[in-house]
């Protein structure tokens, strides 16, 4: 039986921003306020995030340049993890490297073969500045990296190189939502990652 209120059941749905978006390529500033604010935004994240049909997504995906995310992600085991981390630190990753489809709601469409460690640690607080620890294995591992890295400024296409690059961009290219010639100028200028890849 659930006891209070399912999240996001009080939030607004917020539109998601795209790739091009200045605000998705800007490290996101630590949240100093736990008030009424702030948890009208973890409401409106876990709003948007069920209307858009994802599994996590950061503040800054919705304009918002603070760094909060929430989740609603399975593991391999298809156990579910629901929640959100307020001021998040990715404190420890392991285990062996598993590249794997990884997608994001800001290049809605997309999907690119992507290298991430699967077993990950993030500590941070709730809404009400209680600390919390989130651990992960699996495909939550990779979400937990995901949303991380985009409270740094970063897309998993930074973490995607050679072939994998080429085939995702140019999907990104054809893409619907990227008909807009500033868009597109915008994403043509994304940079290559550092270092090899795949």
């Amino acid at each position: 039986m659930r006891h209070g209120a399912i999240p996001g059941s009080s939030g607004s749905v917020r539109p998601v921003r795209l790739l091009g978006d200045p605000v998705l390529r800007r490290p996101c500033a630590e949240v100093t306020s736990f008030d009424g604010e702030l948890a009208r935004l973890v409401e409106d994240l876990f709003a948007s995030m069920y209307a858009a049909r994802g599994v996590g997504l950061a503040a800054n995906q919705i304009g918002v340049p603070l760094r909060v995310f929430v989740y609603d992600c399975p593991d391999d085991e298809d156990r579910r993890h629901l929640g959100h981390v307020v001021n998040p630190r990715l404190v420890e990753t392991g285990g062996v490297s598993v590249t794997g489809p990884e997608g994001c709601l800001s290049l809605p469409g997309v999907e690119a073969g992507t290298s991430r460690l699967d077993h990950a640690v993030v500590e941070g607080r709730d809404r009400t500045g209680a600390p919390v620890r989130v651990t992960g294995s699996g495909f939550f591992a990779r979400c937990l990296q995901h949303e991380t890295d985009h409270l740094d400024g970063g897309l998993y296409l930074d973490r995607v190189a050679g072939l994998r690059r080429r085939r995702a961009l140019r999907a990104v290219r054809r893409a619907a939502w990227n008909r807009d010639p500033d868009r597109a100028a915008a994403q043509a200028a994304v940079p290559a990652p550092a270092g090899p890849g795949g």
